[in-house]
C-alpha cells in the first residue's frame, strides 16, 4: 500500500512537470520541450494506472489531479509570476484538505 502511495505521489509531481512543461513547449511547437512534455506525461499516467492497482481508481485520480492542480498553481506564481488571490489560496487550501481526508479514509 506504502508503495502504491509513492508511485502516485510520482505520477502527481509527474503530472505537475508536464503541464508546466506545456508553457515552454508553445503549444508543442518547440521540440525538446515537447519531448519532456510527452515523457513526463506518459510517466505520469503509467504510474496512476500502476497505483490503482491498490488505491481506489476514484481516490487515487481525484489525489493525482489535486497534486497537478496545487503543484501547477504554487509554481505558476513562482515561475510565471500568475497573480494569487485570496480567494484562490483559500480553494487550493481546501483541495489540500480534501486530499488528505481522501488518504485518511482510504
Amino acid at each position: 500500500m506504502f508503495s502504491a502511495w509513492l508511485m502516485l505521489i510520482a505520477a502527481g509531481l509527474l503530472e505537475v512537470c508536464w503541464v508546466l512543461s506545456l508553457k515552454y513547449s508553445d503549444g508543442l511547437s518547440r521540440l525538446w520541450p515537447s519531448i519532456f512534455t510527452l515523457v513526463a506525461l506518459c510517466g505520469s499516467i503509467l504510474l496512476l494506472a500502476k497505483s490503482t492497482l491498490v488505491i481506489p481508481l476514484a481516490t487515487a485520480y481525484a489525489v493525482w489531479v489535486g497534486i497537478g492542480v496545487i503543484g501547477a498553481g504554487v509554481l505558476s506564481v513562482i515561475i510565471f509570476k500568475e497573480s494569487m488571490s485570496i480567494t484562490r489560496i483559500f480553494y487550493f487550501a481546501l483541495l489540500v484538505v480534501s486530499i488528505i481526508g481522501l488518504k485518511i479514509s482510504t
